[in-house]
């Protein structure tokens, strides 16, 4: 029989509800659990209802079924009806039992406590001023806590990460934190399996050392792939989530259970890039996690601990995204070769001559827009690293990156994007006009991305430079930034008034407005397609 699934919503220690005065709930059967805080033992995640002789279809794993007994017969008590009745709670995952003492029942029947002590789930008495309803109140009030002090928790984690990563040897200072935020211990491995650093307040054991270095190579780039799993009963997995794997935990009385995987932790906020290749265990008690830092660099983030709470996933996955930013200038030196070309900038170099320091003697400009939510900086160096590269700014409009002319931009999820045409460092601020004007086009058409268009023989090459944009500068001189661009993108989208409203961020009713006024600035027809064409004319020229 399959297990049952756990739903991704913070547990309630069952322990908790009992505590809750309002209801006077009494446990009368199976394991009892004092512990409010920390929910090592029992848990559940919602409450249900259901009068069914037989629950099992109706569970998803993780509730408190609760019942006033109305499908129980009346010669239950002489057979095997509790029994088989529990015996499917407990299979579909049921975490406890409530018994309403009314309206059907005075007491619990005494054959449904003993089958609840052997088959070990917790019994739970409602009295009769405590409506179902108002447990299932209390469930998810309890839940809101929960996830509340989740959601801060995790916050002031990845804060106090962020922090140590800024710190002299940010490295170990991330560790420190990690371990510290999981209470148990942190290593990172390197490509070759070596620890690197390591923190904790109290280091593993050899067994647990072995354990998670063995789970280490599952995760690591190229040992996965070319050896599969490192030993019967391994997981890996190439994706976002956890790969998992059942091994003999003991349990309180000495002997041994199989272990569950731990919950996966829920979203707590929109990411744009996915979590590292993650892989967990559980061996003698102690919960092992690993991360493979960034794509093929081989370093590894191991973490063991005692427990595993909610939101240790996203701790984690948080740490390992900032270790392998770390790991990776530190392999790559390319963070050096970065602060070197803009410490020449500051002090006064032409950027012709630092761009060999970033590699590339051609560049393109990418400007980019998210589709839907606003953009922040974790998303501004996510798209950098789509596109490949890691000169990202975030400006007020658009996220700019500075991607190498080698590497081909491909349109990404969720980004309408802007390209210019290759340019070398000196031509950087036409670039970065070309791909404003290329993202503008883009999301008035409604094109995951749009290039600007690559240069060809055409009649304004027979006139002289100088003469064109002498001209532009006076047939245009009238009007201000606001009205030029406005013009620009009006032509350029054929005179459409919404799709030019798109494309600026603004109504319909200030196109109109702008194309008004700058007619009566120019004092000229733009229905005149000779105006028109000697306006973009112009207007190419005046770029330049």
């Amino acid at each position: 029989m399959p297990d049952p699934a756990v739903p991704p919503t913070p547990p309630v220690p069952l322990a908790a509800l009992l505590a809750r005065e309002d209801l006077g709930l009494r446990q009368i059967a199976g394991p009892r659990d004092t512990d409010t805080e920390t929910g090592t033992g029992t848990v559940i995640h919602w409450a249900h209802t259901s009068e069914m002789a037989d629950p099992y279809p109706y569970l998803l794993g993780g509730e408190l079924l609760l019942t006033a007994g109305v499908h129980i017969p009346e010669a239950a008590g002489s057979g095997t009806y509790f029994d088989d009745y529990v015996s499917r709670i407990v299979a579909a995952g049921g975490a406890a039992l409530g018994f309403g003492l009314a309206p059907v029942h005075d007491t619990v029947p005494r054959a449904l406590v003993a089958a609840c002590d052997t088959y070990g789930l917790p019994l739970l008495e409602v009295p009769p001023r405590t409506t179902f309803s108002g447990v299932a109140r209390a469930v998810w009030q309890l839940m809101a806590q929960a996830r509340h002090a989740e959601l801060r928790r995790v916050t002031e984690a990845q804060q106090s990460l962020a922090a140590a990563a800024s710190r002299p040897d940010p490295v170990r200072a991330v560790l420190r934190q990690l371990a510290q935020r999981v209470a148990g211990w942190a290593v990172l491995y390197g490509p070759e399996g070596a620890v690197i650093g390591e923190a904790g307040r109290e280091a593993p054991g050899d067994a647990v050392r072995g354990a998670l270095a063995e789970l280490a190579g599952v995760v690591r780039p190229g040992v996965a792939a070319a050896a599969g799993a490192t030993g019967p009963g391994s997981a890996r997995q190439t994706g976002g989530s956890e790969a998992t794997r059942a091994t003999a935990a003991p349990d309180s009385a000495g002997g041994t259970r199989p272990s569950t995987p731990p919950s996966p932790s829920p979203s707590l906020s929109p990411s744009p890039s996915p979590s590292p290749t993650s892989a967990s265990d559980t061996i003698a008690g102690t919960h092992l996690a690993t991360y493979a830092l960034g794509a093929g660099q081989g370093f590894v983030l191991g973490v063991a601990a005692p427990h595993r709470d909610p939101g240790d996933h996203t701790i984690a996955s948080v740490a390992a995204v900032l270790l392998s930013l770390l790991t990776g200038e530190h392999q790559s030196g390319s963070g050096a070769a970065r602060s070197s070309a803009l410490v020449r900038l500051l002090l006064g170099a032409e950027p012709q001559t630092v761009a060999p320091l970033l590699g590339a003697d051609r560049w393109l400009v990418v400007h980019g827009r998210p589709d839907t939510q606003p953009c922040d900086p974790v998303a501004a160096s996510a798209l950098g690293a789509a596109l490949g590269s890691p000169l990202v700014d975030l400006a007020r409009d658009a996220v700019r990156v500075l991607v190498p002319a080698d590497r081909e931009p491909a349109p990404q999820s969720g980004w309408t994007l802007g390209v210019s045409a290759p340019a070398p460092p000196s031509d950087w601020p036409t670039a970065d006009a070309q791909a404003a004007r290329a993202l503008s086009r883009a999301r008035a058409t409604r094109t995951p991305l749009f290039r600007h268009g690559t240069h060809r023989p055409a009649l304004t090459d027979l006139l002289s430079p100088d003469e064109a944009q002498s001209h532009a500068r006076a047939l245009l001189a009238p009007l201000t930034g606001p009205l030029t661009e406005t013009l620009r993108t009006w032509l350029s989208l054929h005179g459409s008034w919404d799709r030019t409203a798109v494309a600026l961020s603004v109504h319909r009713n200030t196109v109109r407005q702008r194309i008004a006024r700058c007619a009566a600035l120019l004092d000229t027809d733009l229905d005149d397609p000779d105006v028109r064409m000697e306006l973009w004319f112009a207007l190419r020229h005046s770029e330049r």
